[in-house]
This record gives C-alpha cells, structure tokens and sequence, in this order.
C-alpha cells in the first residue's frame, strides 16, 4: 500500500490523501484550502475563473491522473470524511460519474450548501456507507468510525489492504454532545495501525482542555437569564452541535429560538437521523425568520417549495420587535438588512460563537460594528470542533501505531514532544510506502 498527502502536512484546510495499491485508487477527501501560501485567507474568487490543468499548476488542485472532468480512466472513488469544504470543497472540479463514498446526513448537507449558498458541489455518484461498517473498494477495505466533531456526520477511516493498515483520523473531538461516540472508539480501536495520519489543529494550544458544549450551553443560559434584552448569536448553521447548545439554553430560560429558513431546513433534515430540535408542531419554541434577499434568491432559482414548508412556524419582523426579551436569534452579516428593519432592538446581548480567527474578516468585522453602534454588548462563547491534546494522546493510545504523520496542522514538529511513538513528518506529495 502506497499513500501520499496532496495538502495538510504543513496546513489546516484543504485535506486530499491518496492511497493506492497495484489494483486500486482512492482518494479521501477533497477540500478547498483555508489559507494562501502566505498565511492569509484563501479567496477563491480570484481563481474561479481558471481552468482545472491551471489550478493544478498553481498548486491549488491537486495534481492526481484519474479524477477531474477530463480523465480517461478514473480512480475507484472518493471517501468524503465529513460536510466541511475544507474536506469536500473541490468536489465540483471532479468527474462527473466519479464515485463518492460519504455518509448519507453528510451528502444531505453538501446538496443544502448547494442550494442555499453560492458553493456548487453537486456529488451525484453517492454510496453511502455506515459507521463500523467495512466495504472493499477494489483490493481496499474500508471501515469508517464515527467521530464527535463539528460537522455532523463525521468519520475516521481505518485502510487495510494486502496486511497493511492506515487510519486517517479526519477531524475530531472528545468535548462534543457526540461525546460517547469518541469514548466508544476508545475502546473498540483498531490496535497497532502502521501509520495514523493524526489531525493536529490545536496541537500548539495545550495549556488547558477544552470547554464542553454542555458548559457552552449553561454559559448560554446565563447570558439569555438577563432581562428586557434580545440576544443575537451569530455562529454556523452547520455546527448543529452548537445549535442544539442554543436550543437547549432557550429552553431553560423561557426563549424563543429563531432561525432562518435555510437552518431550519437543515434542522428538519437532520433530524431523520438524530434527535435533533427542527420548527415543527413538536418544537413550539422553534420560529423562523425569512431573510429578504436569501428568499428573493431561493424564489428567482425555482425553489419557492422551501419557502412554505415552514410558514406555519414563521415569525415576523414586527412580532420579533414587540417581544424582543423573549428572542433567541441566530444571525449572520448577510442578515444585516433584515435587522435594520427589525425596530427597537437597540441594547440587547450579541454572542459570537465562532473561531475567534474570523473576527479578522472584514464582512465580520463591519457587521459587529453596525450592532456595537447599536449598543450591543459583545459576548465570545465558543469552544473549538477539534481534539485538544489530552484527546489525541488518547487516540494514540487507544490505536497504538507504528508511526504517526502528522497532518491538517500547521505545527507538525510539536508532535514528537506529545507522543510516545515515532513521529514522522513529511511533505506535501511526498510518496510513502507501507
């Protein structure tokens, strides 16, 4: 067995691992970069335009015979770890019968991002797998874990074939509400994997652990406990995890949790495979909101279904306004034109429950300003989606490899000082055989 890492071994973002064998060729996941080669935020606008052999040239693609749209003879599939376009965001670059294996909730939320954003990433040629479950493709076993992080829909893969094993961790935690699910991997591992390709996001952040989305939701409650002020949070749509954290926090204080069609749409589709609150006759406390220009866009692309599947549950800009003390709204800066007509919210609590790191963008930037001059007091409340280092020391143990690789890390040399096993790093489209 053969693999090489395309991008991740001396970045966060952007993950693509090939695996091949004499008979097989896979590949896991195809993200889009979150940095330039110099540190700042990748912009793909500036590239959009170009052809796929430029983005190859450029470094941007990776440079892999058997995936894009003009390939001949095609590599056996595509395993998509989780729904983050760090992991997936190129997908619209390949074949179009290219062959996906992803889990289904994962493909349901790349097809939702499609619709309700401008990121086009139709994947058509979908298998889905299930958790624990193995499949071969070709000469390779694949046998997906199911991860806390994040993303919902989340896995780790262990690769075996001809006797040799890799494990490809994807992203992870151990401070989620999926908090059993990584405690169970610790004890149903695969042992002694010759390699582990490890995620290392916040290796170099390792002074203390992690706050847990249940001290999230308690510091939630506490804020949403003032009294006479509307709370906006800004945070993901698709960080459900946090979702429920807000839900649940609403719930202890007596709130109205409002959310805008497109995340009531991903609610309600979530919840066929989890228990997960979405607008609906069994969640009262759950309204939405239909931001202007979002609707206008949804209804010019032929797709006013999605508008009136929730008009039972919708609330109005005017009823927001005169019961403002019971509102918990989930905002972003694309929402700013509705706030603006949204009267007499002046002074209420913003939380921004986010990566600190995007307070550095400018649409982030204007849009806390504009509720700042509003007399907003600011709130950060976060807690990161990946491992801290008690968590990956954990995976280590629990897999014991041969050697680790590290990978979707900026901080690859401070592996050795964590972990008790051979560390080896490589470079990007460095070939190793197992």
């Amino acid at each position: 067995m053969n693999f090489k890492i395309h991008r991740g071994t001396k970045e966060i973002g952007g993950s693509c691992v090939e695996i091949w064998t004499d008979n097989t060729r896979i590949v896991i996941d195809i993200g889009m970069p979150l940095v330039e080669k110099d540190g700042s935020e990748f912009d793909f606008t500036k590239y959009q335009k170009l052809s796929p052999n430029e983005l190859i040239n450029k470094g941007i693609l990776p440079n892999i015979d058997g995936l894009y749209a003009n390939a001949k003879n095609l590599i056996d599939g595509v395993l998509i770890s989780h729904p983050h376009i760090d992991h997936y965001g190129f997908s619209s670059y390949l074949h179009p019968e290219m062959k996906y294996y992803l889990g289904e909730a994962a493909h349901k939320i790349i097809e939702l991002t499609s619709i309700f954003t401008p990121q086009q990433n139709n994947i058509k040629n979908a298998t889905y797998f299930e958790k624990s479950k193995p499949f071969n493709i070709g000469d390779i076993t694949v046998t997906p874990f199911g991860m806390d992080h994040s993303a919902f829909d989340a896995y780790a893969f262990l690769i075996e074939t001809n006797g040799k094993t890799l494990f490809y961790s994807g992203d992870f935690r151990g401070h989620g509400r999926k908090q059993r699910t990584f405690k169970w991997f610790t004890h149903n591992a695969p042992k002694n994997v010759d390699y582990l390709l490890l995620e290392g996001t916040q290796i170099e952040r390792n002074t203390k652990k992690d706050t847990t989305e249940a001290d999230i939701e308690n510091e939630l409650a506490n804020i949403f406990s003032e009294k006479e002020k509307i709370n906006l949070i800004y945070s993901s749509g698709q960080n459900i995890d946090r979702l429920v954290s807000i839900y649940r926090a609403c719930k202890k204080t007596g709130k109205l949790f409002v959310i805008d069609i497109y995340i009531a749409t991903v609610l309600k589709e979530l919840s066929k495979h989890a228990a997960i609150p979405f607008p609906s006759k069994n969640f009262d406390e759950v309204k939405v909101i239909f931001p202007y220009f979002l609707c206008k866009r949804l209804a010019s692309e032929n797709n006013e279904k999605l508008l009136y599947q929730f008009r039972k549950f919708k609330i109005t800009k005017e009823q927001i306004s005169s019961n403002k003390s019971n509102i918990v709204l989930l905002v972003r800066p694309s929402m700013k034109f509705d706030l603006e007509h949204i009267p007499n919210i002046e002074g209420g609590n913003l939380i921004y429950s986010l990566w600190e790191g995007y307070l550095q963008k400018e649409n982030t930037q204007k849009f806390i300003e504009y509720l700042s001059n509003k007399q907003f007091k600011l709130y950060k409340v976060h807690t990161s989606g990946h491992a801290d280092i008690w968590t990956l020391n954990q995976m280590v143990s629990a897999i014991g490899p041969k050697i680790i690789v590290p990978i979707h890390t900026f901080s690859g040399d401070e592996y050795k000082r964590h972990f008790n096993c051979p560390v080896l790093e490589i470079r990007d489209g460095e070939e190793i055989t197992i």
